[in-house]
């Protein structure tokens, strides 16, 4: 079987910080945020995440979201172009709030691994992972 897309949806406390923390990392918007949704494109062939309010995605789930403070439900991984732009994102994703759990710039937690990738795990405003990650031979 074949499936025509796929794309995410995870829950959200607040649809316009979210809005606004996205933004500031340079996503782009899919279509136009309402009150209950907030979507963005992420990497070249365009991978949709839907940010719900939480109410609304657990009405859908019929049941509730994961506890983010106890665990994690996903985490996305991302490439980096360029040693620069993966420097670029640590820094950006400071900025707009986002905390960093793996730093390979500041040690913390952090690593260069075997395999020569820096790697920076981070979470956004509402406990979201995402893992950020550059290699020269990627």
């Amino acid at each position: 079987m074949k499936t025509k897309q796929i794309w995410a949806n995870l829950g959200v406390e607040n649809i316009e910080r979210t809005k606004t923390f996205y933004q500031s990392l340079d996503f782009e918007l899919n279509g136009s945020p309402s009150e209950d949704l907030v979507s963005f494109l992420f990497g070249p062939d365009n991978f949709v995440i839907h940010f719900f309010k939480k109410e609304k995605l657990e009405s859908s789930l019929e049941g509730k979201t994961a506890d983010l403070s106890n665990g994690n439900e996903v985490m996305f991984s991302m490439a980096a172009g360029s040693k620069n732009e993966y420097d670029t994102w640590v820094t950006e994703i400071k900025k707009a709030g986002g905390e960093i759990l793996f730093d390979s710039n500041k040690n913390r937690k952090a690593f260069y691994d075997d395999n020569g990738f820096y790697v920076c795990v981070f979470t956004d405003l509402d406990g979201h992972k995402f893992n950020l990650l550059y290699n020269e031979h990627m």
